[in-house]
């Protein structure tokens, strides 16, 4: 019998290096964008991924969800190690583990209706038919604030918070237990991102969702996070409660990058100290050995 508190995502020393060549006589070379990174996510919870750009939180999602083929490491799924599962594999899986993408421009097909874009994932498992189906497309798009008559509309007629909107609906229309968002407010208005976070939150607890949360705005991520992963430079330098790791910061680098956090409120924004890091960012192919925030701490 599942239980909230059962691990349901475990990822153990997982790598994902890019093959670079620098030219015809030279060694192959690698970018290292996720370097030897473990954490564990149990069910009904929410770890918030957060970092630079570049710093390998994307790629570690898309990786746990095998649309990269991990270099080494272990993705276990509840329960089940899927690291060298075949894609035939992977497709009855993904009923189960879904994404939400950053571009709500990007990743919806202009040719498709909106219908037929929540409906292809319930196609390919073949959960509805028919009228059903077509009933469980318009309940979907209700719950995630559109309406149900938008069905036989098309991506471009809607504004990019809509299409994130149908993004989730799409995601949500398998009914899976994990669901990677990757980035899913960074591209929308401020004024709509909180929205899209509560809607978040409301999807959580109302279907026991569990998210891999991935984001830059450590401001936002802390709305929805239990735990909190920090990486950099395609390692994971602190990972913990999300109170802890925003009131107790062990890592340098965490310090830093919640000390440029935006306070709203001038007179205490007065008193906030910027930690900031000395030096560039090393290079991904050849990055310091030990801790690769080393030389830039003051």
């Amino acid at each position: 019998m599942e239980k909230k508190n059962d691990v349901i995502l475990e990822v153990k020393n997982l790598c994902k290096y890019f093959p670079v060549n620098k030219g015809l006589f030279s060694n192959k070379s690698f970018v290292k964008a996720v370097d030897n990174v473990s954490f564990s996510i149990k069910r009904g919870e929410t770890l918030g991924l957060v970092g630079e750009s570049g710093c390998g939180k994307t790629t570690t999602g898309r990786t746990i969800l095998k649309l990269y083929e991990p270099t080494s490491g272990q993705i276990i799924f509840n329960g089940e190690d899927v690291t060298n599962h075949s894609e035939k594999k992977m497709v009855s899986l993904r009923k189960n583990m879904q994404m939400i993408f950053q571009d709500p421009y990007a990743s919806l097909n202009p040719r498709m209706t909106v219908g037929d874009i929540i409906g292809e994932a319930i196609d390919i498992h073949g959960l509805y038919k028919g009228e059903e189906r077509n009933k469980r497309i318009r309940y979907l798009l209700d719950r995630v604030g559109l309406n149900g008559s938008h069905i036989n509309r098309y991506a471009h007629e809607f504004s990019g918070g809509q299409r994130q909107r149908i993004g989730i609906a799409r995601a949500l229309a398998v009914q899976p237990d994990f669901i990677v968002c990757d980035e899913p407010i960074s591209a929308l208005d401020v004024s709509i991102q909180a929205q899209v976070i509560n809607m978040l939150e409301e999807l959580q607890e109302e279907f026991g969702l569990t998210y891999l949360f991935i984001a830059h705005d450590l401001s936002m991520v802390k709305h929805i996070s239990t735990h909190i992963g920090v990486m950099y430079l395609g390692k994971m330098v602190e990972k913990g409660p999300a109170d802890d790791v925003y009131l107790k910061p062990k890592h340098p680098y965490t310090q830093a990058l919640l000390s440029a956090v935006p306070i709203p409120d001038p007179q205490v924004a007065k008193t906030n100290q910027r930690i900031g890091l000395q030096g560039d960012i090393p290079s991904p192919i050849d990055p310091p050995p030990g801790c690769r925030v080393k030389g830039r701490c003051k």
